[in-house]
């Protein structure tokens, strides 16, 4: 028993030295650990933006209609784009403002739920004038980047033409939405 105990205190040492002969130093395990964390850290930041330029682009006869959900534009119940918002609309200006000869329509929708007090004491009442707010902001922005105002305009649509039913979250997610038609030619 006492010759047994010996053996494992010696060979115990000696296959640990073996095994971790094998393995990676402290060090670069370390470094691969902090590499893995900034490719993880990569990932989720590229997730990120791919669900902010989640946009739809489709395509009506003789225009083009780009939609883009409102929650990535505008803060929870607001209408002033955040500065996420201004960097996806700001991208769509840069292509459209160096050549735009289309007219450009800016429709706001909403979900379906009650305005909510903090809006209703800034004068935004009801669905419909929220989603004009939102068109307009959007439209004034698209201005200032560019886009020729004689060739733009801003309508609101309130809770009408919803794309999903407004009895999920993710429904009235979808029905939150700025869409921009591109028309034929203003000239």
């Amino acid at each position: 028993m006492i010759n047994a105990a010996r053996r494992v205190l010696v060979a115990g040492p000696v296959l640990s030295a073996l095994v971790l002969t094998g393995c990676v130093s402290q060090g670069k395990y370390d470094a691969l650990q902090a590499q893995n964390q900034q490719l993880q850290q990569q990932v989720t930041t590229q997730s990120e933006e791919l669900a902010a330029s989640k946009a739809q682009i489709s395509r009506l006869q003789g225009a083009i209609k780009y939609t883009v959900n409102s929650d990535l534009l505008f803060p929870s119940g607001g209408w002033q784009m955040s500065a996420k918002g201004q960097q996806i609309i700001a991208r769509m200006a840069s292509k459209l403002a160096p050549t735009q000869q289309n007219k450009i329509a800016v429709n706001g929708y909403t979900d379906n739920a009650p305005i909510g007090p903090e809006l209703a004491r800034q004068g935004i009442t009801t669905n419909l004038i929220l989603s004009q707010k939102r068109a307009e902001n959007v439209m004034e922005f698209l201005i200032s980047k560019g886009v020729k105002p004689d060739l733009i305009s801003a309508h609101g649509y309130g809770e009408a033409n919803p794309v999903a039913p407004n009895d999920t979250a993710k429904g009235r997610s979808q029905n939150r939405r700025v869409e921009l038609t591109l028309g034929g030619s203003g000239g």
